[in-house]
Formats: structure tokens, sequence, C-alpha cells
């Protein structure tokens, strides 16, 4: 089966106005998908569509919503077009401060950003894609999941959401064909980082561009599949389990259990 008639023929990139989602974005016009590109940046977003459908000869419609509004999923649905992939790429709400010195209005928008869009964007596509036997879920994560840390309490925490989102997600929806894969992620040297101050370094940072062929090619090698060899060497001494194997092992327990529970 071709990649098109595996994810698509209509794709859904939220967080596209930049960066890592302009790459995927790109790369994903590259093999042959339309796009629905979803950021709050107008300007950057209708750059981003125009440049993929011009190179690529797709159709490309950027939509200027805000992912932290659980209504962006409809939203996106009354397009009226077939999704058959959704990659959620929205990035940080704030990130690199203390829990305490974080306004509460700033956390909630953290996990609206990255629990609540995820959610509602697969309640609203999945149900399609099961019916289909066939699409994709990208949930593209952060290496902060591995552990909690300083100056990223909320942040490292929702990372960790959407690690196990995706891996439920998995084990529910694969066997009806439905891939779905989060994608931690290290340092990728992106506009934001830039505006920052910070340095690019080849021997830490990745490519937005390499990062997008790297997560494209892994869509069906979930549930968990972490960016780069270096990162993935990283994660093995924090995770040294097959996380894969222990998502089999909890869901054939979880489901034993809702079965019993039924018959009663």
């Amino acid at each position: 089966m071709s990649f098109v008639d595996r994810y698509g023929p209509w794709a859904v990139v939220a967080g596209a106005s930049e960066g890592l989602g302009a790459s995927l974005a790109d790369q994903l016009g590259a093999r042959g998908l339309n796009l629905v590109l979803v950021a709050r940046n107008e300007p950057l977003l209708r750059e981003v569509a125009a440049g993929v459908a011009a190179r690529h000869g797709v159709e490309v419609r950027p939509l200027a919503l805000d992912l932290t509004d659980t209504g962006t999923a409809a939203r996106i649905a009354a397009e009226g077009v077939h999704i058959g992939l959704v990659v959620y790429n929205a990035g940080a709400a704030n990130r690199t401060t203390t829990f305490l010195e974080d306004s509460v209005e700033d956390s909630l928008a953290q996990i609206k950003l990255a629990c609540a869009g995820p959610v509602a964007l697969a309640r609203q596509f999945a149900p399609a894609m099961k019916e289909r036997g066939q699409g994709g879920i990208v949930l593209v994560g952060s290496l902060a999941c591995l552990v909690g840390a300083a100056h990223l309490a909320v942040y490292s925490a929702v990372k960790m959401f959407n690690v196990n989102l995706a891996e439920g997600l998995w084990a529910e929806l694969g066997p009806h064909g439905v891939d779905v894969c989060c994608t931690p992620l290290g340092t990728v040297y992106t506009p934001a980082l830039e505006r920052m101050g910070v340095v690019f370094d080849p021997a830490r940072d990745m490519t937005p561009d390499d990062v997008a062929r790297e997560i494209i090619d892994n869509i069906g090698n979930g549930p968990t599949h972490v960016v780069g060899a270096a990162n993935r060497a990283s994660a093995a001494r924090i995770w040294p389990v097959d996380r894969r194997a222990a998502v089999e092992m909890m869901s054939a327990n979880t489901r034993t259990f809702a079965t019993q529970r039924a018959g009663h």
C-alpha cells in the first residue's frame, strides 16, 4: 500500500507555522498528501501553506486556530475532507520556569495545549480511521517526558501524558489498522531557539528537516519512537524496558479485566 493510500488523502499538521511543523508539512506534501495546517500565527501559516502547495502540487488549507480550544477539532472536521493522518506538533505555552514563578493560567494553558488538544483531535478523527481500517496519529513529544525536572515540572508532566496516551491508543487502534506513535525529541534547532539566542551545535542539535524525515519514516513503528540514535541511547538508560512489550502486557491485563467486568 502506498503512503498516500495508507495515510491520505489528507493530513492534519497541528503546530505548522514554522520549524519542525513546517518541515513536517513540506515532507508530507512531498509524499503526495493534501494538508490542513493549523496554528495561531496566520501570516506564517499562509506562507508555509503557499510554499508547500507550490513545491509539491498538493492542496493545502491553512487554518488559524488556537489549539488550546477543544472546539478546534470540530472546526478542522468542518473542512469536510478525508483525514487519514493527524500529526500533533504543538510545542509549549511556557517551558523553562519554576512552577511557582509561572502563573496558574500559563500552567493550565500548557495542559490544554499538550493534553486536551491531542485528545480532542484523536477523538475527532480516530473513529473514521478505525472504521476504514487504516490511518495514523502522531504525537510529537519531548525527551522531557523521561523524568520530571526543575524548571520543567508541568512541561515534563504533559509530555509524559503524550507518551501514555499514544501507547494506549496504539494498543486500542493498532488491531484495527491505525498506526499511533509518540515521537519524543531532543534539541531541535528551530527558529524559536534561534530567537532565544541559542547557537546551533551540530553535536547536540538536530535540524527540523532531519527530525521530520525520521518521524514520517517511523509512523508505523509505535507506540513510542525516540528520534535520533543518541537520544534513543539516552532514553534507554532511563527507560530500560521494552515499552512496546510493556504496553502489550499491560493491555492484555486490562482487556482481561474489562471482559470479566462485562460478564458480571
